[in-house]
């Protein structure tokens, strides 16, 4: 069977008439041409936030989140944090400054068995209450 471009070869308009066939001619523009005109039933049916604003931009101030560490971390990763300068032994308490690593807040997940002094910006309640209960303490920068 002949396709239909090939039916109309040699055919001046191919069935279009004179003008109906020059640029986006018979279906109604290029793009979104005519979506608040005649094309606009199918805006609704299809893509009905397609116009207008919508939700909010939050200030950056409330996005950036606070890098935390949990109360159970300190004592696994002890000698890690001494490595790195973070952790120094002093009069047999463990002195932990979190400001310096950049850690914001300490949370009160986990067991702590050894007296820690912690220097950190933030801290829970449960943070504290757990670190003063095994002999430490918690101060800020």
């Amino acid at each position: 069977m002949v396709s239909r471009t090939n039916k109309f070869r040699g055919g001046r308009t191919h069935g279009r008439g004179k003008k109906s066939g020059r640029g986006a001619g018979k279906h109604g523009g290029t793009g979104n041409a005519g979506l608040h005109k005649h094309k606009y039933i199918s805006v609704l049916k299809h893509d009905p936030l397609h116009f207008g604003r919508h939700g909010f931009k939050r200030p950056q101030k409330v996005v950036s989140a606070k890098i935390t560490l949990n109360v159970g971390d300190l004592e696994e990763r002890l000698e890690e944090f001494q490595k790195q300068g973070f952790a120094v032994n002093e009069d047999g308490k463990v002195k932990i400054n979190l400001a310096n690593m950049g850690v914001d807040k300490l949370l009160g997940f986990g067991k702590v068995s050894n007296p820690f002094d912690v220097v950190v910006a933030e801290s829970s309640a449960r943070a504290k209450e757990k670190l003063e209960a095994a002999g430490g303490s918690v101060a800020q920068p």
